[in-house]
């Protein structure tokens, strides 16, 4: 099981004369009369299938001093319902090959199995035992467990790892207190703590129910078999009550943040974080171009001065984050021995400044979008990243069919439309985290130096 911050499909694109390799992923949608959506589409290729369970649930819908709820469910959830004792979940479907994992993220908690094609009503069955199920199997004694389990994970991947509550730190200088990503997905220890079993049964309660789920089985079946089967098992479990979701809200920096953390690392490391757009939007796609043409490959804007030429950064990367109700541009740029975070800010400044005085070039926005396509060509190359992504683009969309249409965001889009777009962010105030060796503050970036 594993937190999937940055875990989105990337868009197949198409631009001015260009075109590209159109998807046609074909499916079948229909609903329960417990809320329960249902997506089925046949690829006979291999002889696997895929089953994805998706809940529209993440660390968002947490409440402050209440975090780490999502990410401890997708613990829980593999320990055990009314029907499969603990243990077993993993045990009949590792006895049969299959890849079976979780995630969770800000916006959605999703669990899948590939299994071989013989074996999907056993994974139907599975899944179906926790979401109508689970409930009974939540004990205080198990909730102690998980709970020790995330806080020893906490431990492992973000406590006692170099940068590792770099994320938490930018979240908590770039969206206010009250905001949903304002806290880490894992959530905090001292949350995590306090939390009762009462906590968690409203939780689960509330989000992990068939209204708030998407179920997706994608591979090599028989469609009516399957459906006879998803009405089985899922047909009787109740439909959850309503709730309300949060809504997408204007964001903004008063003015620019210096952060400095003195952390057990040994190359300094810079991070430049900037209010941008939501995922599934066409500023999304515009300022994940502009990322592309800053980082990807050895002539791209930053790198070429930084790592290539001058050698005097190690790495840099460039990303939008496009989240639910929000989103963020972010660059980080780690040093080489002997350099200190101001060398890497000012290159930085000098190559943005020029950008965006004078643009890119269209042969840039060709190479980010022929990049794009790649990307997205790939993420639909296997059963399983089909089926994740008509649940992603129901949850987040309301419309899986943009499976097929996703070059919608991207076409047409140009050099002045980039610099826009990068005029627009990269303009505004900025959370600038620089990480430092202990005892080596002097390392950190200083603005205008």
């Amino acid at each position: 099981m594993y937190h999937m911050s940055k875990f989105l499909p990337f868009i197949l694109v198409m631009v001015n004369s260009m075109s590209f390799t159109q998807t046609n992923v074909s499916f079948d949608q229909y609903r329960l009369d417990n809320g329960l959506t249902v997506i089925v589409h046949e690829d006979h290729s291999a002889p696997v299938a895929a089953v994805v369970a998706m809940y529209h649930v993440g660390s968002k819908n947490e409440k402050v001093k209440r975090t780490g709820f999502a990410h401890l469910f997708e613990h829980v959830m593999f320990k055990g319902s009314e029907h499969v004792a603990d243990g077993e979940h993993f045990k009949l479907l590792q006895e049969i090959g299959a890849n079976i994992n979780g995630f969770t993220t800000e916006d959605g908690t999703t669990y899948f199995e590939v299994v071989p094609s013989n074996y999907v009503e056993l994974a139907l069955y599975l899944e179906s035992d926790r979401m109508g199920f689970l409930l009974p199997a939540v004990t205080q004694e198990k909730l102690d467990n998980q709970r020790d389990v995330v806080k020893n994970e906490r431990r492992q991947r973000v406590d006692n790892v170099p940068y590792g509550t770099a994320d938490e730190r930018i979240a908590k200088a770039l969206f206010p207190e009250t905001h949903p990503y304002n806290w880490p997905v894992i959530g905090y220890m001292e949350d995590l703590s306090a939390a009762s079993l009462s906590d968690v049964h409203d939780f689960l309660k509330t989000y992990y129910a068939p209204n708030n789920a998407c179920l997706v089985v994608a591979g090599d079946f028989n469609p009516s078999e399957v459906k006879s089967w998803i009405e089985k098992y899922f047909g009787s479990i109740p439909r959850g009550k309503d709730f309300e979701r949060p809504a997408q809200v204007p964001l903004s920096l008063n003015g620019s943040k210096q952060i400095v953390l003195e952390d057990k690392v040994q190359l300094p490391r810079l991070f430049l974080t900037w209010h941008t757009a939501p995922n599934y939007s066409r500023e999304h796609a515009v300022m994940s171009v502009l990322a592309n043409i800053l980082t990807r490959g050895k002539n791209s804007r930053l790198y070429k001065p930084l790592v290539y030429e001058n050698q005097i950064a190690q790495s840099i990367s460039a990303a939008q984050e496009g989240l639910e109700i929000a989103g963020y541009f972010q660059i980080d740029v780690t040093a080489k021995p002997g350099r200190n975070l101001t060398e890497m800010q000012t290159v930085i400044d000098s190559v943005l400044q020029y950008l965006l005085k004078n643009g890119v070039t269209a042969a840039e926005v060709e190479k980010a979008l022929t990049a794009a396509e790649v990307s997205s060509v790939n993420g639909l190359s296997t059963v399983l990243g089909k089926a994740t992504n008509l649940a992603f683009y129901y949850s987040y969309t309301g419309d899986p069919t943009w499976i097929n249409r996703q070059m919608k965001l991207y076409e047409g889009i140009t050099p002045d439309e980039v610099l826009a777009a990068a005029r627009k962010y990269l303009m505004q105030p900025s959370v600038s985290l620089s990480v430092v060796p202990v005892g080596k503050p002097e390392l950190a970036a200083k603005k205008g130096e």
